[in-house]
């Protein structure tokens, strides 16, 4: 009987990844965070990975994988694959290593990450910006290598890759003086969930392994359910470092073995928690670097009086992004709402708008309207932000009773993203 894929990954794998990782991955900091645990009643301990140099966990499995290949083929150097943090830890790797690493990202990517893979890379990194999301920047990239007989460094899907993102949990396990409950891990392809979930299945069987994936990307969650590998028709791409079609063949089987459940956490939720994390614990994070405290609130009741674990990882975020991360998190909360309002065209509706129907702590934060000749009315779009989200309904029941002629736009997709 061929032996599974979680048992070919044993703790003593990860220790040897471990010391050879010794001088090239930052030791990160396993720390309490007051704030969080007095609002989950509960121990809340934050695993920086967000503060390695590149930011991210993935220098460990990408210099883990490259450093062990064979000089035959590391001579022709590396291609890849990466929405970002993959790319800058493969990038970091080849100027360490010395040899070429040809670094496909997709469009979509953050100016912010494509600089930082340069940044690391120096003159050993050659960019590729193609396709419109991850899935089609893979395809290409492994075309290419394929055609030209380059090695490929899988994100993910690779026992080497995932035995060295397995040594974050090591560390974990070695810098906690005390038994750890619950560990929350960030699920994209599958890789981190993997290694650190082999390593707390074998050293801590008694700690509950959650995976956390965002609610628009759930392929790992998704195919553990159907026991087979699923891939999605369609996600949401904005948690870039977290959204992929299809988790690794390799990942799945491993995870659906040393998981103990695989949550999700909205978009919106992910985004407050980021503004959150700044605000109040001083951290920058991208959006996959807040999904798992952005999960604790599922787990409110489970986790009271617990020693809570939870990885952050990465900090990549780049502040043009901050726009819509406050967007997302207003609509979110319930604190935005947009609408197309149907003005009377005559002097005065406007005015009669803003005395009658709107709060005194409402605000008006975009208005969009253009007269119309011939005609009774105009339409506008109204963005309204509230101070709390009960008071919608007031504002609902007073543009009834004031006879407003009015289309909600946060419950109708394809219409918000034409106009907002």
């Amino acid at each position: 009987m061929q032996p599974s894929t979680a048992r070919i990954l044993q703790p003593e794998h990860i220790e040897q990844a471990s010391k050879v990782l010794k001088n090239i991955a930052v030791r990160t900091p396993l720390i309490l965070s007051p704030g969080l645990s007095d609002k989950y009643d509960c121990n809340v301990y934050l695993k920086r990975e967000d503060l390695q140099v590149v930011r991210s966990y993935k220098i460990r499995g990408a210099y883990y994988k490259m450093q062990g290949l064979s000089a035959d083929v590391l001579q022709n150097g590396v291609i890849c694959a990466s929405a970002g943090n993959h790319a800058q830890g493969v990038a970091m790797a080849s100027k360490l290593l010395e040899i070429p690493a040809k670094i496909y990202m997709p469009s979509t990517t953050p100016k912010q990450k494509i600089e930082k893979v340069k940044l690391f890379g120096k003159r050993f990194v050659e960019l590729v910006i193609i396709g419109d999301n991850f899935d089609q920047c893979y395809k290409h990239a492994i075309d290419y290598s394929v055609k030209h007989q380059i090695q490929f460094v899988h994100p993910f899907d690779d026992i080497d890759v995932i035995t060295g993102q397995g040594t974050v949990g090591l560390e974990i396990f070695e810098d906690a003086n005390f038994p750890i409950d619950y560990l929350f891990l960030g699920i994209g392809g599958g890789g981190l969930a993997s290694g650190v979930g082999s390593y707390f299945n074998e050293k801590s069987p008694n700690t509950k392994v959650i995976g956390v994936e965002p609610a628009g990307a759930p392929a790992m969650k998704y195919s553990i359910q159907k026991n087979q590998l699923i891939n999605l028709d369609k996600i949401d791409a904005f948690v870039d470092g977290a959204a992929v079609k299809q988790v690794g063949a390799k990942c799945l089987s491993i995870c659906k073995e040393v998981l103990t459940e695989v949550t999700t956490v909205p978009e919106g939720k992910i985004c407050s928690q980021i503004l959150s994390l700044y605000n109040e614990e001083g951290i920058v994070v991208e959006p996959a670097g807040a999904l798992t405290i952005a999960s604790l609130d599922s787990y409110k009741s489970e986790i009271k009086g617990k020693n809570i674990v939870c990885l952050v990882s990465g900090g990549n975020n780049d502040i043009t992004r901050t726009e819509e991360i406050m967007e997302r998190s207003l609509l979110f909360e319930g604190l935005k709402h947009y609408f197309l309002i149907r003005f009377p065209q005559r002097a005065g509706a406007l005015k009669e708008f803003l005395n009658n129907v709107l709060g005194p702590e409402d605000d008006i934060t975009q208005f969009r309207y253009t007269k119309k000749t011939s005609r009774e009315s105009g339409p506008a779009l109204v963005g309204i932000q509230l101070k709390h989200k009960d008071k919608y309904e007031e504002l609902i029941e007073r543009m009834n009773a004031f006879s407003i002629d009015y289309t909600t736009l946060n419950d109708k997709e394809t219409l918000f993203q034409m106009l907002v």
